[in-house]
C-alpha cells in the first residue's frame, strides 16, 4: 500500500509518498510561493527516495495546479517512482485544529467535510490552507480515500482542570473555547517510540515531550496519554516561537493597540508573525543565524536564546509537578534534533531536580539518542520525529 501524505500552508503544499510494506519514502517534496507569494518566482522540489533532487522554477498560481504539479512528477517516466495514479491507494493530510467535534482521524465524505467547514476559526491562519489542499487533492484524484489527521486528536484526554480557561465558562459551552493544543501528531509519535526505546509498553510511560521548531510545543504525557500542553485555543499560547509571542498578559493587547492605534488584525499579525525570537531581536527568529549571531557578541541574540531556553525550561518543571513521575524528556523539531546547545539551555540548573545534561553533544548538530549523564535521575533524549510516518500509518489503517 502506498501513501501520499500532504501538508498545506497559504503558499505551499509539501508531501511524502509512503510504501508501507517497509515504511520506505519513495519520493518527498514541496511546492513553494503557491499563487505567486513573495518576489520570487513558485517552485517544486523534488527528492527520491535514493537521494537525487530536483528543483524547478513552476508556475503554481493555486493549490490544484501545485497539486496536479506534484503527480507529474511522481508519474514522470524519466524521475518518477509510480508508473500511473492507480499506484496511489490513500491520501493523508495533516490537519492542524480539528475544533471540539473530531477527536481521531476520519475518512473525508460529504458530512465530514460540512462539519471540518466549520473548524476554520479554531485555527485560521492553519486551516482555511489546509481545505484549499484538500480540495486540490479531491479534484485531482476523485475516486481516491483521503483522510484527515488532526494534531488536536491526541490532546482530548486532557482533563477538564487543564484544558479550560478561567472565564466565563458560558464561552466554553457556546463557542468550544478551550485548550486543543497541536503538534498532537508528532507528540504521539514521539510517545510510540519512546516507550521503546525506554522498553516499556506505551500505557505504562510517563513523558514530557519536547517538539522544539519554528513552533514550538511542550506535552506532558501520564500512562501514554496526553494531560496537558503548552498550545492553547490556538498554536499562539506557550513557548516562544520564531515569529510567534507564546504566553503573555493578556492586558498587553490592550495596552499596545491604544498606544499604537491598530485593530484587532493588526495585533494579531504583530503577535504571530512579528514577534517572538524575530520580535526580541528584530533581525532574525531562526535559531541556527541566532547562535551565530550570539557567538559574534550580538547581546540582543543571546537575550532571545536564553527567553527561548527559560520558557522551555518552566514548562518542563511545571509538568513534572503535574506528572509526580518523569521517565523521560524527549527533544525532537527542528531546533530539538539539531541544535544540543540550545536544549541544554532548556534544562540548565535542573540538576537538583534529577536532570543532568551531557553537554559533551553540544556541537553535535545530527545527533540521535540519550543526552543525559548516568547520573542523572531523569533520563533525556534526542528523538527525531515523524509526522508524516504517524499520518500515512493512520491513514492506512483506515482504508484497511
Amino acid at each position: 500500500m502506498k501513501i501520499l501524505v500532504v501538508n498545506c500552508g497559504s503558499s505551499s503544499l509539501k508531501y511524502q509518498l509512503i510504501n508501507m510494506e517497509n515504511n520506505d519514502v519513495l519520493a518527498s517534496g514541496r511546492c513553494d510561493r503557491i499563487g505567486g507569494a513573495g518576489i520570487n518566482k513558485p517552485f517544486i522540489e523534488y527528492k527520491k527516495g535514493n537521494g537525487s533532487k530536483v528543483r524547478d522554477e513552476v508556475e503554481l498560481p493555486d493549490h490544484t495546479v501545485a497539486f496536479e504539479t506534484v503527480i507529474k512528477y511522481l508519474t514522470d517516466s524519466e524521475n518518477g517512482v509510480i508508473k500511473d495514479l492507480s499506484e496511489i491507494n490513500g491520501i493523508g493530510h495533516r490537519i492542524v485544529n480539528g475544533g471540539p467535534n473530531f477527536t481521531h482521524t476520519v475518512l473525508i465524505n460529504d458530512e465530514v467535510m460540512e462539519e471540518y467547514n466549520k473548524c476554520i476559526e479554531y485555527a485560521p491562519l492553519h486551516n482555511p490552507a489546509h481545505l484549499q489542499g484538500i480540495n486540490a487533492c479531491m479534484k485531482t484524484m476523485p475516486n481516491v480515500p483521503q483522510a484527515l489527521v488532526f494534531d488536536t486528536a491526541f490532546h482530548t484526554t486532557i482533563p477538564e482542570e487543564a484544558a479550560l480557561y478561567a472565564i466565563p465558562y458560558e464561552y466554553y459551552e457556546k463557542y468550544g473555547i478551550k485548550r486543543y493544543g497541536a503538534h498532537g501528531t508528532s507528540h504521539k509519535f514521539i510517545t510510540e517510540t519512546a516507550a521503546k526505546v525506554l522498553g516499556k509498553n506505551k500505557d505504562d510511560i510517563n513523558i514530557i515531550s519536547c517538539h522544539l521548531g519554528n513552533g514550538a510545543s511542550v506535552a506532558a504525557i501520564k500512562n501514554g496519554k496526553c494531560i496537558d500542553t503548552s498550545m492553547g485555543l490556538t498554536p499562539l499560547e506557550g513557548l516562544i516561537m520564531g515569529t510567534r509571542c507564546g504566553d503573555l498578559d493578556p492586558a498587553v493587547l490592550e495596552f499596545v493597540m491604544k498606544k499604537e492605534n491598530l485593530t484587532i488584525s493588526e495585533m494579531m499579525e504583530i503577535l504571530n508573525k512579528k514577534s517572538g525570537l524575530l520580535g526580541v531581536t528584530n533581525v532574525t527568529g531562526d535559531v541556527r543565524d541566532l547562535k551565530e549571531l550570539s557567538k559574534q557578541g550580538n547581546e540582543r541574540a543571546e537575550l532571545a536564546l536564553k527567553m527561548f531556553g527559560y520558557r522551555v525550561k518552566k514548562y518542563i518543571g511545571s509538568y513534572m509537578a503535574a506528572l509526580g513521575h518523569v521517565d523521560a524528556i524527549i527533544f525532537e523539531g527542528g531546533i530539538g534534533e539539531h541544535n544540543p546547545d540550545v536544549v541544554n539551555r532548556c534544562v540548565d540548573g535542573l540538576e537538583e531536580l534529577g536532570i543532568v545534561f551531557d553537554d559533551s553533544h553540544n556541537d553535535d548538530e545530527q545527533y540521535e539518542g540519550i543526552i543525559s549523564k548516568p547520573e542523572s535521575k531523569i533520563k533525556m533524549y534526542i528523538i527525531p520525529t515523524n509526522e508524516e510516518l504517524k499520518i500515512a500509518e493512520e491513514t492506512a489503517e483506515l482504508i484497511k
